[in-house]
């Protein structure tokens, strides 16, 4: 990532897909609800906890790297 750019996860886009509420995404994935909720609404981040990263990847069934979009600031 160079300067600038944030990474913005797709949590969203994959709870639509799958027809769940982001307190389903957080019970599937074992991820507390404020993390996915900060997750979810966040336009951009800079850093994200891995581990918690992996259980959305596990619950959505999708690669890790298949949930981060890059951003502009």
């Amino acid at each position: 990532m160079s300067r600038g750019e944030l990474v913005k996860l797709r949590i969203k886009e994959f709870a639509a897909k799958e027809g769940w509420t982001l307190k389903e995404v957080s019970e599937r994935s074992g991820v507390p609800y404020s993390t996915v909720k900060t997750y979810a609404v966040s336009a951009g981040m800079t850093m994200a906890d891995l581990n918690a990263l992996l259980k959305l990847a596990r619950a959505f069934d999708v690669l890790i790297e298949d949930l981060f979009e890059i951003v502009e600031q």
